[in-house]
């Protein structure tokens, strides 16, 4: 039970998991990605890192992709879904237009994020142990419900407090992650497909963002900022409330989902790209919906898909080829 849950009462200061009404649990241990300071960086609020890191990010990762385009390397061929001279042929926005647009939106959400942001309570040891400790308290509640009490009382002291360290620094900050990428797909997923459902919608906001046939990195955001407004800000700091992020946690989430929405847009389908092996929802993926034959199809963004198969919007490379197939016989 040690070895599957992590550190457990023996050896320690507590002669029980349960104690009376309360729990026992032996010092608390750190896990790698945990700093107890208030601040990750000395003289910078949590907070501000929030409101920057996505920022940094974003343009970190399009650099890149731009690097790739500019490289003239001829073993990318093979992974572009684009030759190069589409982007300048067949895009309606100049790179310059682009470049403006986007740097608004970064400015507006940078703003979103400090009138939705909440202060970050006190980090430490102290606090740490205590949380664990109500935590614990829950858990005993909890298996005492659906084991019983004697039965529940011996899985406790055999893993409870090992299980308390594990759902509180792994499980639970890892189904809070989940739900808040839930809740952003499922967002951006039915206000995506209304914008191309409401004629009134797609022509004077959405459109907007289709002036991009052949999607690069750092057009990834290039919207009407009403758009960047409803569609990105509001829905990254809807999923962050909604799964109680706190503001480290948020920290990853804005940043990942910034990277992510700019490797759906690289025009790259790499076999080794991480954002796009986590899920089908990749560049390949997204770029079909930004075709003509793909423009009512693949809403989904920025993770998963299980939307576009769920309500049979999805459309593959496949889908692509039979109806030319069938064109072609008519």
């Amino acid at each position: 039970m040690e070895e599957l849950w992590g550190p457990s009462t023996s050896n320690s200061t507590c002669p029980s998991f349960v104690t009376g009404g309360s729990v026992c649990l032996p010092p608390v241990k750190i896990p790698f990605y945990f700093s107890p300071r208030q601040n990750m960086f000395d003289g910078i609020l949590d907070i501000y890192v929030a409101a920057a890191a996505p920022v940094v990010g974003y343009w970190i990762t399009s650099l890149i992709f731009f690097c790739l385009d500019i490289s003239g390397w001829k073993w990318l061929d093979k992974y572009r879904i684009h030759e190069s001279k589409e982007v300048k042929s067949r895009n309606l926005a100049t790179p310059w237009q682009v470049a403006r647009a986007v740097l608004f939106q970064h400015a507006a959400q940078t703003v979103v994020v400090f009138i939705g942001a909440t202060e970050s309570p006190e980090i430490s040891i102290a606090r740490c142990q205590s949380d664990m400790e109500a935590f614990g308290s829950t858990l005993v509640w909890v298996v005492r419900l659906f084991l019983g009490e004697q039965t529940g009382l011996k899985f406790l002291e055999l893993g409870g407090s090992g299980m308390t360290h594990w759902l509180y620094w792994w499980g639970i900050p890892a189904a809070q992650m989940l739900l808040a990428l839930f809740v952003l797909d499922t967002w951006q997923y039915f206000t995506h497909r209304l914008m191309h459902m409401n004629k009134y919608l797609y022509k004077n906001i959405h459109s907007v963002h289709h002036k991009i046939y052949v999607p690069y990195s750092f057009g990834a955001i290039y919207n009407h900022p009403l758009e960047g407004l409803v569609l990105d800000s509001v829905g990254a700091i809807l999923a962050a409330r909604i799964s109680c992020l706190s503001v480290r946690q948020t920290i990853f989430f804005f940043t990942f989902s910034s990277c992510k929405a700019v490797g759906m847009h690289g025009g790259y389908n790499f076999p080794f790209d991480p954002f796009q092996m986590m899920s089908s929802n990749n560049a390949d993926y997204h770029d079909i919906h930004h075709q003509a034959i793909g423009i009512n199809s693949n809403f989904a963004q920025p993770f998963f898909i299980h939307w576009d198969i769920l309500l049979g919007t999805r459309m593959t490379r496949e889908d692509i080829e039979e109806r030319r197939k069938k064109v072609k016989k008519t």
